[in-house]
């Protein structure tokens, strides 16, 4: 006899993010009735399939699509497969979507409203969904900001009144002075919004910025410098575990994955190499 499906939800608050509202659930008898959100709503579909009634009609939300309800919008919610959906949902004040256009000096056109109630986007469901794995897991608020000012953006600009952004300028002095925040702060990194208010430019106008001068984002270009200092620190014959723990890895695996990925090897091989070669 199968087992039947339980539903399950995991619901937070992102405090890298102004506390936008987070929440990854899966639900097979669910049926939500008509309400509105103060907020927005942005779903990813990550199994099985939605029906919901929104402006007037029913919509079927299949796996891989989203879903975009704007502030105040009455809708419901239902399973349109026989084993439920599963999704991350994003449910943001509206402010903090005018926040980025803002920064990009775009938000002229007032609060942006999406067209269509579901959208087939890959790229962008993929962009959403590894942003809320991002926010889950307790990743960095240098990370996670990034990520948020990225994806909300690009959905401005494909799904909603969106405008183009103006191409970045030269900022060498900031991108020097965040680098050098970046590299005597490794353990502990200061958030994108951090980093940008101590070069007196916007959070997306400096992440922008940055990763023109660099060819990456503030967080990758941290991660670099970490498995660099950690190759330093294991020449010097430092135990893994130690390098870890001095550098900010959430544990000696996660230094164990990110130095094997870059270089080939285990921090311990890379170790044992250096000291009896």
């Amino acid at each position: 006899m199968s087992t039947p499906l339980r539903e399950q939800t995991h619901l937070w608050q992102a405090p890298a993010l102004g506390d936008v509202e987070m929440l990854h659930a899966r639900y097979v008898q669910q049926r939500f009735a008509p309400h509105v959100h103060e907020g927005y709503v942005f779903t990813v579909i990550e199994s099985g399939a939605q029906r919901f009634w929104h402006r007037g009609s029913e919509h079927l939300a299949p796996v891989g699509s989203m879903v975009l309800i704007n502030p105040d919008e009455l809708h419901t919610g239902a399973k349109a497969h026989e084993a439920g959906w599963q999704y991350r949902g994003f449910y943001p004040e509206h402010q903090r979507v005018t926040g980025v256009l803002e920064e990009l000096e775009l938000s002229r056109q007032g609060m942006p409203r999406f067209r269509d109630s579901v959208i087939v986007d890959p790229a962008l469901a993929a962009a959403f969904s590894q942003l809320h794995r991002l926010s889950e897991s307790s990743a960095s608020a240098l990370q996670q900001q990034t990520a948020w000012r990225q994806a909300v953006l690009a959905l401005v600009q494909r799904h909603g009144q969106g405008a183009e952004p103006s191409a970045p300028g030269q900022e060498p002095l900031a991108v020097a002075r965040a680098r050098e925040m970046l590299e005597t702060h490794l353990a502990e990194p200061p958030s994108l919004e951090a980093l940008a208010a101590a070069v007196n430019l916007s959070p997306f106008h400096f992440a922008r910025v940055f990763r023109q001068a660099t060819g990456l984002p503030p967080h990758a270009w941290l991660n670099q410098r970490r498995l660099s200092r950690a190759r330093e620190m294991l020449r010097r014959g430092l135990a893994a575990s130690d390098v870890a723990f001095t550098l900010g890895f959430a544990d000696q695996s996660h230094l164990n994955r990110q130095f094997k990925q870059a270089y080939g090897v285990t921090p311990g091989a890379y170790r044992s190499a250096c000291r009896y070669a």
